[in-house]
């Protein structure tokens, strides 16, 4: 998704200088690529001395940090190329209040909807209810910021060139970070929407966490309070993956991670010094300073593809086509757009490097990332076995670098010494490996089922009930969800076997505990509801692992492989076991009881029939020749 913001610089500049321009970009979901926008920021002698004390006073505040200083360590979800985005759980208030946030590097504003928001749409969780939080406060009007009508309360407003908008008040509450992250809730200042518009109305995540260069970037506000080092970092999962990891705070580099410098002067973007690009172990014949035009080379996590100045793509697109001259072409999945797809390269998508080649961008330093066939190749949607080229052309002179080129590459933005590091890494496994003991408890679990009165109270962060207590001593019988899943091919049915396996893998429980209850289907939008059992050896499923599974299903923690399309879970409901009757409990032993009663009984009927008629047999015997009663009574004749 590309999107921008029109900044406003201060009270005192009434001019502000916007540079338009198109990007040819691409709406995962849709396949409709927007043009985009970036600001080119005017550029004053107050303007630069600003920027300058705030990276001084970081670096000199970096200085001081202690070697224990804790991260903010953060799961990511959904999937780059089927929602457009990459989501984290983010907690605002006391009690805290859960929202799923698209994490953008080309935002500086943290926002989700308000209670009282006039126009937004309907998102994954509720809106923000600044009434039901103890500690939120409004920002007062001041002079450093835009006011309302009545003057009382600070405003912002965020426009973005595929003409969607955000705008509402600024609002100041405590921010949690979840019950895999070592640093404590925060005090932080974000946005409360009343109005949004386009795809942020339509989307399914609740809103936007800023990780721009800003004052209200979320970064920003963190470094400012000391608690996290000057730098966070991102690790987006593979093709057919999705997921990740988040760290706000600094990390230990891997010792061969590649670093790049980034210039925080030059523009409000994350940039890089991008000086060539390789295809196959052969450099494009391009002009020395073709990925430093305009803003340079961005890097936006926000955005889900690649842009090159036309230049540099169509060297590119021929090297790529070059290479793989054995492959059919074939049109792309959306007949608006000239895509350069290629089909017969298989579906298993590990083997794509034996097929395609290697594309390594070099910067100036000389260092080389390497790029694998997922970090420039999307899926085709309706061909199976074809791939398109996730890098497109850019109508102006700005390298776009989206989220495609970095998928399985931990991202580390170390603003504290102005560079950025490139590691090739699993994601997926990264998540684990990021993980430790000792982290704060969950924050509060609330059924999204309509049908069940079960609650798991509130754990607040870094107090609370620990993560695997139930209340009393409720035991659950099993859990049921329902998720809506739809198709990318009209043609292939879901294979529903094959997603019971995924189920069992992502919820960490038996295959044979998974079970497909129900399916209904209408196009390619199928509603399906599953079953978690107790294992074989069980009658109820342990609290441990109850809580394990419904922190899965509600945080949709779920990853599966594009081929089945978009998912959404649509509500869950955890049935307590059932208590059994004194009957019921003792049913076995009764029928035993009375099976062996009545084999019992009808063995002692039959011996005593069989008796009997011996006996009969027995009375009924008479010798030969011996004289009948007829002949006995019969009187003597003379």
């Amino acid at each position: 998704m590309a999107r921008t913001w029109l900044h406003r610089t201060s009270s005192l500049l009434i001019v502000c200088s916007v540079l338009w321009f198109h990007l040819a970009t691409v709406d995962a979901k849709h396949h409709n690529r927007r043009p985009m926008v970036l600001p080119l920021h005017q550029s004053s002698r107050n303007h630069s001395l600003h920027r300058h004390v705030d990276n001084l006073r970081r670096h000199l505040q970096q200085s001081e940090f202690s070697p224990s200083i804790p991260n903010a360590r953060m799961r990511l979800y959904d999937d780059l190329l089927s929602n457009g985005y990459y989501t984290t759980r983010l907690w605002i208030g006391t009690p805290p209040q859960e929202f799923a946030l698209i994490v953008d590097t080309g935002s500086t504003v943290t926002y989700v909807p308000c209670s009282s928001c006039a126009q937004c749409g309907k998102h994954q969780d509720p809106r923000f209810q600044p009434d039901l939080s103890s500690t939120y406060q409004p920002v007062k009007c001041n002079p450093s910021c835009n006011c309302d009508d009545e003057q009382k309360q600070c405003t912002y407003d965020r426009r973005y060139a595929e003409m969607s908008s955000s705008s509402g008040v600024l609002g100041e509450d405590v921010v949690s970070f979840g019950n895999e992250s070592e640093l404590v809730p925060q005090r932080a200042v974000f946005g409360c929407e009343n109005m949004e518009t386009g795809d942020l109305y339509s989307q399914r995540a609740d809103g936007i966490m800023g990780l721009g260069r800003g004052r209200l970037s979320i970064v920003d506000q963190l470094v400012d309070k000391s608690v996290i080092g000057d730098s966070f970092s991102l690790c987006y999962g593979g093709m057919d993956v999705g997921g990740g990891a988040m760290v706000l705070g600094n990390i230990t580099p891997p010792p061969d991670m590649v670093f790049s410098h980034s210039d925080p002067f030059r523009s409000p973007y994350y940039n890089i010094e991008l000086k060539e690009m390789h295809v196959a172990g052969k450099p494009l014949k391009l002009h020395p300073g073709i990925f430093d035009g305009r803003h340079g080379t961005v890097l936006d996590s926000g955005t889900t593809y690649a842009y090159l100045p036309k230049a540099a793509f169509v060297a590119f697109r021929d090297a790529i086509i070059r290479e793989v001259h054995f492959l059919k072409r074939v049109h792309g999945p959306d007949p608006n757009y000239d895509d350069i797809c290629f089909s017969s390269a298989g579906r298993d998508f590990s083997q794509l490097a034996k097929i395609f080649p290697e594309v390594e961008m070099v910067f100036n330093n000389g260092k080389k990332l390497l790029l694998s066939p997922e970090n420039y190749l999307f899926r085709h949607t309706k061909v199976s076995g074809a791939y398109c080229l996730g890098i497109f052309q850019n109508a102006e002179a700005t390298t776009l670098l989206g989220g495609i080129v970095v998928r399985n590459t931990l991202v580390t933005y170390d603003r504290g010494n102005d560079r950025i590091g490139f590691w090739k890494t699993n994601c997926s496994e990264l998540w684990r490996r990021v993980q430790f003991p000792g982290a704060p408890a969950p924050a509060p679990l609330v059924s999204q089922s309509k049908d069940t009165n079960m609650e798991i109270p509130p754990a607040l962060a870094p107090s609370g009930l620990p993560p695997n207590v139930l209340p009393g001593s409720f035991r659950i019988g099993f859990i049921t969800f329902d998720m809506s899943i739809s198709a990318n091919d009209s043609n292939l049915k879901p294979n529903f076997k094959e997603l019971a396996d995924l189920i069992s893998q992502e919820l960490e429980v038996d295959k044979s505990q998974v079970r497909l209850l129900n399916v209904t289907s209408k196009g390619n939008d199928f509603l399906v509801r599953w079953g978690i059992f107790p294992a074989a050896s069980a009658n109820y499923i342990s609290n441990t692992t109850a809580l394990s599974i419904i922190l899965r299903l509600r945080d949709h923690r779920m990853q599966f492989p594009e081929r089945f399309g978009n998912y959404k879970l649509v509500e869950w409901n955890a049935e307590p076991q059932r208590k059994m009757t004194w009957w019921q409990h003792h049913f076995l032993a009764l029928a035993l009881g009375f099976v062996t009663t009545l084999i019992l009984g009808l063995s002692a009927i039959g011996i005593w029939l069989v008796h009997r008629r011996r006996q009969q047999a027995i009375s009924a015997y008479e010798p030969v020749g011996a004289p009948t009663p007829e002949q006995e009574l019969q009187p003597l004749q003379s």
